[in-house]
């Protein structure tokens, strides 16, 4: 059984498994679950309570099929960050709905952000307040068009 730390948690293959399954359908139900993990029921809501208590999990989301939200617009933020600002930055970006994913990186940017906005206008107000936070240094947008 490998354990992984991440922070002061410690999760092991049970958890990462119920984790990508709850990636594929974050509503299956529990008894559903459990009979994938081979595991109680009781198992599963344990395990996933501790998920949720611990910030491994921050919530569940809708996933939409490519093209059934035409109005969508999205891009990807490239976000430069200053000195030893990364978890501040990201704690506030996190609160944001309109960050669909939020990556920490390597090289010139230090972040990557999806960002899914219903309008121009929200899209420019997203990118402001994305902007104004402090310990953010630079940031590159590119709104996606199409998928290949």
């Amino acid at each position: 059984m490998t354990k992984i730390e991440n922070n002061s948690f410690v999760y092991d293959h049970l958890d990462r498994e119920l984790i990508s399954l709850l990636r594929y359908d974050g509503r299956a139900p529990l008894s559903k679950l459990a009979q994938i993990l081979k595991v109680s029921r009781g198992t599963v809501q344990n395990r996933l309570d501790r998920l949720l208590d611990s910030g491994t999990i921050l919530g569940f989301t809708v996933r939409m099929r490519e093209g059934s939200a035409p109005d969508l617009i999205r891009a990807v933020m490239l976000i430069e960050v200053v000195g030893k600002s990364t978890r501040e930055v990201i704690r506030k970006l996190r609160g944001m709905p309109e960050l669909h994913t939020l990556h920490t990186t390597n090289g010139s940017w230090d972040l990557v952000a999806e960002i899914h906005a219903t309008s121009l206008s929200e899209f420019d107000r997203v990118l402001g307040e994305v902007r104004y936070i402090d310990g953010i240094l630079n940031s590159e947008t590119s709104i996606l068009l199409s998928s290949a």
